[in-house]
Formats: structure tokens, sequence, C-alpha cells
């Protein structure tokens, strides 16, 4: 009987509470912040249990801590337990309050979200502060204390992330060739655990993919939680679905063509889709250099054509291989100039020269890569406009008159620069700086890189980036490779 007037007398000492019908009610609310009239009783304090690995944690609560209630008198109970989390180092960030139960414990899912909100998701222990109230019941009265502060670590549960990865393959003849890399942000991996990489497949491709640290190893080829990346299932066909790095085995891609793969490392996911790849024309016009000036223009994923007039012969190969003649593509040995043919690869076949069936005249060269052939077509008109420039006007620009972005001719009636387009926004092509001759197609370069302006046509939308562009100013053609 003493020990609860000792506890009845020192709470209403401390401060005048009011019952359970007033402001009880919030402080029941896990939402709620403490309020300024908590008290401290002796002997009622939390304690932080050891470090917490979320990762090893198997139900759906951990223990963050224990109450010692031994000075609580007979006919108290605690009801409402809950802690405020500050990170550790940043005492101004917002407080996260999360209900404790009579265990000591949290909800797994919670604490892994305080931590997420705080520190991101990266696997490391996390220190944070905790400030632990709770409510407690003696006849009748409700009474807010204050049972201290403790710190709580704690690491986030997370799969491993590579700081990048690579494809390899078929297209890379495994691991005997150059690993294809993919593009990242360049934010901590665990905040943008998004990868891709585009890369041309040969019918009946296989892939797998590497992990960085396995690149700079040189284990290439090192599995386990940490290694190379897979499928279940050898030879999986889906283009989309779950990957793995127990026991990996290889994807499978059927039909030959420019692909496009997204890799989400915290859920462990990929997508593939088939995308118009980006070709580019290095023959006579170009000197046999390997310059990226004159690209095909794409009308579909696999078919894309070039206009212009030729005067001599080629070859081409997709951005992943410029440069390296093993990744050209050319015609059939001994065909010569013919109005249609095969396209074969240098390393396959030792491809021939693509031959014009005439020079000094204007034809479009078009390509399937679906059905690996070629198209020479003449131009009924053989004398098509000529314009002495060509620019790029816009948002980015102001639409302002003398501002237009000049575009080289790098072959008759075909434009190309390598710009910086500082703004969202709509743009079109125009001759000489003025409004008299302009394209425009109403397209957004976000969802389609590549489209066919027309004369007078509606503004073409292009996200803020860095782009090679070229345009045909006969066909209205036009492609935006982002750098």
């Amino acid at each position: 009987m003493k020990k609860i007037l000792f506890l009845g007398g020192l709470l209403v000492s401390a401060l005048t509470f009011v019952s359970c019908d007033d402001d009880f009610a919030d402080w029941a609310s896990p939402q709620t912040n403490p309020q300024e009239e908590a008290v401290t009783l002796p002997g009622y304090t939390a304690s932080a249990t050891s470090a917490i690995d979320l990762a090893a944690v198997t139900g759906d609560r951990v223990q963050v801590l224990t109450l010692s209630q031994a000075s609580l008198p007979e006919g108290a109970t605690v009801s409402n337990t809950r802690m405020e989390l500050l990170p550790s180092d940043n005492a101004s960030a917002e407080k996260l309050t999360l209900n404790v139960d009579a265990q000591g414990r949290v909800a797994k899912a919670e604490l892994q979200s305080a931590i997420e909100t705080f520190y991101g998701k990266r696997p490391e222990a996390r220190t944070m502060s905790a400030q632990v109230y709770s409510n407690i019941m003696l006849n009748g009265q409700a009474f807010l204390v204050d049972a201290g502060q403790i710190s709580v670590v704690a690491t986030p549960e997370a799969p491993f992330i590579a700081s990048g990865y690579y494809i390899v393959g078929n297209m890379t003849d495994w691991f005997k060739g150059t690993p294809i890399q993919f593009s990242h942000s360049g934010a901590d991996v665990y905040d943008d655990p998004v990868f891709t990489v585009t890369f041309s497949a040969d019918a009946d491709c296989y892939w797998k993919i590497v992990p960085q640290n396995n690149y700079d190893s040189g284990d290439i080829e090192h599995v386990g939680v940490d290694g190379i990346v897979g499928v279940a299932q050898d030879g999986d066909t889906s283009m989309s679905g779950t990957l793995t790095t127990d026991n990996p085995q290889a994807g499978r891609i059927l039909e030959a063509g420019f692909y496009r793969m997204t890799i989400n490392m915290i859920d462990y996911t990929y997508t593939i889709e088939k995308v118009a790849a980006t070709y580019y024309i290095v023959g006579a016009m170009q000197g046999w250099t390997n310059d990226t000036n004159c690209a095909f223009y794409p009308t579909s994923t696999t078919v894309q054509s070039y206009t212009t007039k030729w005067d001599g012969d080629l070859k081409f190969w997709p951005s992943s291989s410029v440069g390296n003649w093993d990744g050209a593509y050319g015609a059939e040995k001994g065909v010569g100039a013919v109005a249609s043919g095969k396209i074969v690869s240098n390393a396959s076949n030792g491809a021939d020269n693509i031959v014009p069936p005439t020079t000094g005249e204007y034809y479009t060269l078009t390509i399937d890569m679906g059905t690996m052939t070629y198209t020479w077509t003449k131009l009924d008109n053989q004398a098509p406009a000529e314009y002495a420039s060509m620019g790029l006007v816009g948002d980015f620009t102001g639409w302002a008159d003398g501002a237009d972005v000049v575009m080289a001719q790098v072959t008759p009636h075909n434009w190309y620069v390598h710009a910086t387009i500082a703004t969202d926004g709509g743009l079109k092509f125009r001759v000489d700086g003025k409004w008299d001759v302009n394209w425009g197609d109403d397209a957004d370069i976000s969802v389609l890189n590549y489209g066919q302006g027309v004369a007078g046509g509606g503004n073409i939308t292009v996200p803020a980036g860095t782009y090679d562009v070229y345009f045909n100013d006969i066909t209205g053609e036009y492609l935006f490779v982002a750098e």
C-alpha cells in the first residue's frame, strides 16, 4: 500500500494529471508527440538490446529493448509503449514513432522502413537515438512516463548489389570477349538499384550477368551471393522474370536484333525489350573512318534506311562495335552491285562491301536486321531542294532568331550535330534560321527516339540531355541518340 501511495504522490507532485477521459486519449496515439508533462520514475527504464541484423530476423517482429518494471506498485499497468526515433547524426530530422509491445518488440517492417527513411537501403549498421515513453494506469489515472533514451543499432535487410554490372554471352564470346557494361545513374545503388544495357544479339543468344567485383578481381566467373547472376532454369526464354545468384543459369534470346535489358537489383528482377539499334555507316563517303556522323534512320525495331547521293561502297556497324571490324556487317561475298542482297557479319563470313547500283545518284538503302537483307531504291526525284544551312531551334534556345544550333551536312541532305538540350521542351528543324522551311511531328523523344518530321509540323518534345542528332531533309527522318 505504501508503494502505491508513493507512486501516486510522486506523480501528483510532479504534475497534476487529468483522468484518462481527457488527455490520455492523446497519449495513447502512436503518432502523437510525447507531452511535456512526462515524468520519470526511479527504476522504470528502457535498455537497448544488442545490435540487430534484420536480414537474420525470421519473424515479423524484432526485440529492440527491455523495460525494467520492478519499481511499479501493485495494480499499475503499462500500456502504449513507443519509441521516438532519430538518426544519431541528425537531431533535426523528423521523428518517427514506432509502437513497442509488452515484450519490447517492434514490427520488423516498420524498423526497416525507419532505417530506409533516415539512411537509405544500404545494408550497413545504423545507429539511431530512441526516446522511450509508456502510459501507466493506476487507480483509474493515466500517467505519461519517460523511460529514458537508448541507442538502437540495426542493419536493414537488403540483397547484395554491386557497384556495376556487365552482360556476357554469345554476343561477347562469353568470358573470352569484352563484357558489355550496364549504365547507371551514379547514385547509391541501394537508392537507385536499376541498371540498363543495350546490346546486339544474334538468333539463339544466351546471356548471364557479371557483377563489378568479379570484373575488378579478375575472377570473372566467380559464383556465390556476390557473384554471377542468371536465371533459375537454363535456356529460359522469358523476356522478364527473376534473377538469382544461387546456381545461376543462362537466359536465352531467340530472335536476332537489338535489345535493352533493365535489371532491378533490389528485387533481383529483369526485363528485356527489343529496340531499334543504332547502326553507323562506314565507307567511301566517310573515307572509311570510324566516326559516327552517319547513322541509319529507324522505321521499326528491325528496319532502317539512309537516303543520299551515293559515291561508293560501304559497310555498317552497330553502336556496340564501332571501330571493331569483326562487329561490322556487309554483303555476301562476290555479289557486287545488286538491287538487294543478304546481310552477313564480318566475324562469321568475312563480308564484302555493300555496293550501290550506281554512283552519283540518289538512292535509299534499307536494311532489315530481322531478315538480314538490304535493298536499294532509286529516288524518282534526282534533284531534291538543297539548303545552305540547317539548325535546331526550340524551348532550349528560347525560340530566338539567331540562336539556332547549327548542324553540319555530313552527306548530301543528311545533317548531324552533337548538342546539349539544356531544358525539357519542344524543338524543330529549320532552314537558314528562318521559318520558311521547317520540320516537326508532335512526337516525344522519351517514347521513341526516332521519327519522320513533316513540313510545318508540330514541335518534337525532347527531354533535357546531350544527344547526337541526325536529320534528313529529303525524307524528314530524324534520330536522337542520347549520350
